[in-house]
């Protein structure tokens, strides 16, 4: 099966970065300001030969297409915002819900998880806690962030919770095979690549990530599949993955340095 993900985050008002999601440094990275995600969307739909799909119906029908999910991480409060730009164009989305955040001033809460998945939209989890680095974590660390999650947003909808995406960028096959366990059916991963593979019971499956400052013709460009669009992300990804193997624990000092 091949698929093509986009990974978007936040989007805020103006550059109002503390106004959704994680306020580290570097999150705002990942934060479009609201025009430029109108804008992304615009450009989207004027590209595509298709409309956005949810992970869970297309798993059902199986038809042989090449299906566009469009992925939300991390939970941020912008999330009921994201779903109108969505709707005003009849799309659905999937919010993936760091759970231990439910509630905070920057995040989504109990009302508004309800509201989205009311509205049709996927809800998912991204971990319970957000480990910094995921693929580092114990077999038993893994299980609990997976399993405590769905657990809560299983008992908030009422429902099974069948997707999830794993936080950080680190992934590692310990990630799919815990989330399997866990219960989860479909686990999304920053790597870009239409590539999906089966970990056990639980389908993988690459995203393109989008930053703030990416044009909405690139966005769409990665949204339609582009050979030329999805090489470049393909080879900045891999390239990024080498120095974090060469460097260590000590790529997170010198992310940080860069950071400030």
């Amino acid at each position: 099966m091949k698929a093509i993900s986009l990974l978007y985050h936040d989007i805020v008002d103006k550059g109002d970065f503390d106004s959704s999601g994680f306020l580290w440094p570097g999150a705002a990275r990942y934060k479009l300001d609201v025009d430029d995600f109108g804008y992304h969307v615009d450009r989207i739909e004027r590209t595509i030969d298709r409309l956005p799909e949810l992970v869970s119906d297309h798993l059902k029908k199986r038809d042989g297409k090449v299906p566009l999910f469009l992925t939300f991480d991390d939970g941020g409060a912008s999330a009921v915002q994201i779903v109108d730009i969505l709707e005003s164009k009849g799309w659905v989305g999937h919010f993936f819900i760091t759970t231990e955040f439910i509630n905070e001033r920057t995040f989504v809460s109990e009302n508004d998880i309800r509201e989205i998945a009311r509205r049709g939209h996927l809800i998912g989890s991204h971990s319970r806690s957000h480990p910094k680095h995921m693929s580092g974590c114990s077999r038993e660390r893994l299980l609990r962030e997976w399993t405590d999650s769905r657990r809560r947003l299983s008992d908030l909808l009422g429902q099974p919770i069948l997707a999830a995406s794993s936080p950080g960028g680190y992934y590692s096959r310990e990630v799919a095979e815990t989330a399997a366990l866990a219960g989860f059916r479909a686990l999304f991963i920053s790597e870009p690549t239409l590539k999906c593979h089966h970990v056990d019971d639980c389908l993988v499956l690459g995203r393109y990530t989008i930053w703030r400052g990416m044009s909405g013709r690139y966005s769409a460009e990665l949204a339609a599949g582009k050979f030329v669009a999805r090489l470049k992300q393909s080879l900045t990804w891999k390239a990024k993955k080498l120095i974090k193997s060469m460097l260590g624990r000590y790529w997170f000092k010198i992310r940080k340095e860069i950071l400030k």
